[in-house]
């Protein structure tokens, strides 16, 4: 059995990691570069850095800080936020990042998956779908969920990787910061449109949320969260111990 990862999310504003609930709301946590590091030396198996308002605000990620969390941590690491060119990739890879994920710049210009992953490889390029649901179809988001695309999202995500990303990351927008269980509907729709990794986030609200989503669909390969880390509600080495139990394959 493939073993599932489970990776904590710093979604970062302003130099600083925020949460918040259906993306808004935000509060803040703690830095980043010292959440990282905890992470990295408490079982994490990947690292989600996004730099959510990039995008929004229209400007390039924030590099000093990207390269501290680089320095520090050592496991692999995805960045994202504000990536629209090809310049960007190279940079926030050259940064330290392992994995890039892109959302608006996609959406913005589909030809940078394709470009992306010949230049640096599909295992390179994450595509991140903010999806929520209107009128009973599944839409996509841009700029940190402030803007519906009208794109149906599982045609899209299929699209992205036919053009080369090697990963998917399906943030739920209607089960984020809810702390009710990750989207299971959108996930499987998604599992059944692409064949490479599929990581789940919004929603994650306990262990047993984490037990449901690998025994329900095998198909996922990680589970993504952010407030149940952060405010220390369920550690990381104690959400492993209750996977194995439940014969879930992770890395202890």
């Amino acid at each position: 059995m493939i073993t599932k990862r489970i990776i904590p999310c710093l979604d970062v504003r302003n130099g600083r990691v925020v949460k918040g609930v259906n993306f808004g709301g935000l509060c803040d946590v703690s830095s980043p570069v010292e959440l990282g590091k905890f992470y990295s030396d408490n079982g994490a198996d990947e690292l989600v850095f996004y730099d959510i308002t990039a995008s929004a605000e229209g400007r390039a990620l924030f590099t000093d800080i990207l390269t501290e969390v680089a320095r520090t941590i050592f496991i692999p690491l995805t960045v994202g936020g504000g990536i629209n060119t090809l310049e960007d990739f190279d940079r926030v890879l050259k940064c330290g990042a392992d994995k890039v994920s892109v959302n608006s710049g996609a959406i913005r210009d589909p030809s940078l998956i394709g470009a992306a992953a010949k230049r640096y490889g599909d295992q390179c390029v994450v595509i991140s779908a903010d999806v929520k649901r209107v009128e009973g179809v599944f839409r996509v988001f841009a700029k940190g969920g402030r803007e519906n695309t009208g794109m149906e999202a599982i045609s899209w995500i299929k699209r992205c990787v036919d053009s080369g990303a090697g990963e998917v990351v399906l943030n739920s927008i209607d089960t984020d910061g809810v702390k009710k269980g990750f989207d299971l509907e959108m996930l499987e729709a998604v599992c059944d449109a692409v064949n490479v990794p599929v990581i789940a986030s919004g929603g994650a609200g306990c262990k047993q949320d984490f037990v449901e989503l690998f025994h329900r669909l095998p198909k996922v390969d990680a589970g993504l969260a952010a407030s149940i880390f952060h405010f220390g509600e369920v550690t990381i080495p104690e959400l492993k111990r209750t996977l194995r139990e439940n014969n879930i394959t992770v890395r202890l």
